[in-house]
């Protein structure tokens, strides 16, 4: 048991600064070089840990692990749901409904059976084990589908597993463990009990925590205001607020933190970018936090816990994803290259871990054993899935070839009938003065470009939100991330010498 002291608590503030300035420190390199941050702080962990300066050790019944491990659990599963596009899963209501019925669930129920025949696992803990190995890193595939030449079906379909499979995979896990526990009431009545913690108590308070934080958000905001930079805070504030009210009435405080998060991206009021992207990025710290404290020595006891049986479970479950997916996604029209994509990158990471160390947590017979099991397999999953993100840079896949300059006068969907809507946005004179102002340019300036046969290339920089949820695309447009135009430009090889116009609303 740890016990508070004036070192401890300058040697927790020591690692929250390495890790947020090393993170920012290398975010560009991780860019552009595909090398896993995952594999980064896990390094930096056992530099720290017992094997290397000796500053840090962390053990599984650390108050400081579990309290990292539920606020990043919390903070996944609330900025999942924000980040998710409501709009984008109905259009594509049939390949969510594939990825997470035949890819997630039968995932998970082929992972646990594997456990259970295999590994001679209780059932109720190969569930677990099943649930937690069928879920996704979110920080991996955050970093693969920054990629600019990742292509669209296989960008799609990752947005939509990572966003919604750890909400239907929790579940599982919290069931699998009432009945791990001998003491625990398991007849009609208790599991009447728990599926009204689980399914209505918990979601339920996570609803009325967004929509209070919303109207309360939008109330203030047309009276006084509130500060951009303030906003992006209150998103953290409604996370927390939607588990300390579910775990108060005794519901499940993450599948609250995912309702708030899915009542505000439901509600599509107007929101600063910041409110998205602050909640992300620090998720994002907290996962590296924690694999820098789980990298110090626990992570590893993955490797001690390797023989024949259990690397051969790890093997099964990383070559089993790509055959579920691979059937499930036969069907689609999606593009051969998209559904390898989608099939092979199903990295495990920290969510895999951290819904076993809710059994850890909670004193399960048999958890530590799981996380053992589990560390396994994220440490091939990290060395494979890795080091094929850091293949596919070197590699220099090209991006799709720009699409004929004719159809940048039209819009997607809309054609002719649609181009008044951006001639009606020329300034006055523009025509009769193609370039008179040097820092804007119009219809009319894109066609006399095109009169001349000067190389024209049109690039949408909105943001990310803006871009994936707007209803008008201009076509044949390049997409530029606003952040990091000059690398995406490169990237895509776009010609130094074309007029570059840039689309933004």
């Amino acid at each position: 048991m740890e016990t508070f002291t004036p070192a401890l608590f300058v040697a927790a503030l020591a690692l929250v600064g390495a890790v947020i300035a090393i993170a920012a420190l290398l975010s560009g390199l991780v860019e552009r070089s595909g090398i896993p941050q995952v594999a980064i702080f896990l390094a930096l962990g056992a530099a720290i840990g017992p094997a290397g300066l000796g500053l840090l050790e962390v053990g599984l019944g650390s108050p400081s692990l579990q309290i990292v491990a539920t606020l990043s659990l919390a903070l996944i599963l609330f900025t999942d749901a924000l980040s998710l596009s409501l709009r984008e899963a109905r259009e594509h209501a049939g390949l969510a409904a594939l990825l997470l019925g035949p890819g997630t669930l039968l995932s998970a129920a082929l992972f646990g059976g594997l456990a259970w025949l295999w590994l001679g696992l209780p059932g109720p803990a190969a569930a677990i084990l099943g649930a937690a190995l069928a879920s996704t890193d979110p920080v991996l595939l955050r970093g693969l589908q920054r990629r600019r030449d990742l292509v669209p079906g296989a960008r799609l379909g990752l947005r939509l597993e990572s966003g919604l499979n750890d909400v239907v995979l929790l579940p599982i896990v919290l069931v699998a463990m009432a009945f791990l526990h001998p003491e625990v009431e398991t007849d009609g009545p208790a599991l009447a009990r728990l599926g009204l913690d689980l399914f209505l108590l918990g979601p339920g308070a996570g609803v009325a925590v967004g929509l209070f934080g919303l109207a309360t958000l939008d109330l203030v905001r047309r009276r006084i205001g509130v500060r951009r930079d303030y906003e992006s805070l209150y998103s953290l504030g409604i996370a927390f607020a939607a588990y300390s009210a579910a775990e108060s009435v005794h519901g499940s405080g993450f599948l609250a933190a995912f309702a708030a998060g899915l009542t505000i991206a439901a509600f599509d009021v107007e929101l600063c970018d910041c409110f998205r992207e602050y909640g992300e990025t620090t998720a994002e710290l907290a996962l590296l936090l924690t694999f820098v404290l789980l990298g110090s020595s626990l992570i590893w006891t993955g490797l001690g816990a390797a023989d024949a049986k259990t690397f051969g479970f790890a093997a099964l479950v990383l070559l089993g994803r790509p055959a579920v997916y691979g059937l499930a996604l036969a069907g689609t029209r999606i593009d051969r290259r998209s559904r390898w994509l989608i099939a092979w990158f199903g990295p495990r990471g920290l969510s895999s871990l951290l819904l076993v160390l809710l059994a850890v947590f909670a004193g399960a017979p048999g958890a530590d054993e799981l996380f053992r099991i589990a560390c396994l397999v994220v440490l091939l999953s990290v060395l494979l899935h890795g080091g094929a993100i850091v293949w596919m840079g070197r590699r220099g896949d090209a991006a799709p070839e720009p699409s004929p300059l004719a159809p940048l006068l039209s819009l997607v969907g809309g054609g002719a009938a649609e181009e008044p809507a951006l001639a009606s946005a020329r300034e006055p004179g523009e025509a009769a003065e193609p370039f008179a102002d040097p820092d804007r340019i119009g219809l009319a300036q894109v066609r006399a470009l095109l009169a001349v046969g000067a190389p024209v290339v049109l690039a949408d920089v909105r943001k990310e939100s803006a871009w994936r949820e707007g209803d008008v695309k201009a076509a044949g447009a390049r997409r530029l991330s606003p952040d990091r135009p000059a690398d995406d430009a490169r990237v895509m090889g776009l010609p130094s010498d074309a007029w570059i116009v840039l689309y933004c609303t």
